[in-house]
């Protein structure tokens, strides 16, 4: 399963580095890849992750989900 996460505020390395560690420490996702340029982060999941974990992990790193694909 694949789900596509816009982010607001995401605007650097660090910021993705920042979002890429939070999401990936959750059981399931398999990869995380960031695109800084549409502000989207692509994750790859091999089960079924509730969208509200995700955002809450996002918001725990500092930045706040504002699309779920």
């Amino acid at each position: 399963m694949i789900r596509r996460l816009t982010i607001e505020g995401i605007s650097c390395n660090h910021c993705a580095g920042r979002v890429e560690k939070a999401l990936k420490k959750l059981g399931g996702v398999d990869s995380v890849k960031v695109d800084l340029k549409n502000k989207t982060v692509t994750v790859e999941l091999n089960k079924d992750i509730e969208v509200i974990t995700l955002k809450e992990a996002v918001l725990d790193a500092g930045y706040e989900i504002s699309k779920v694909e």
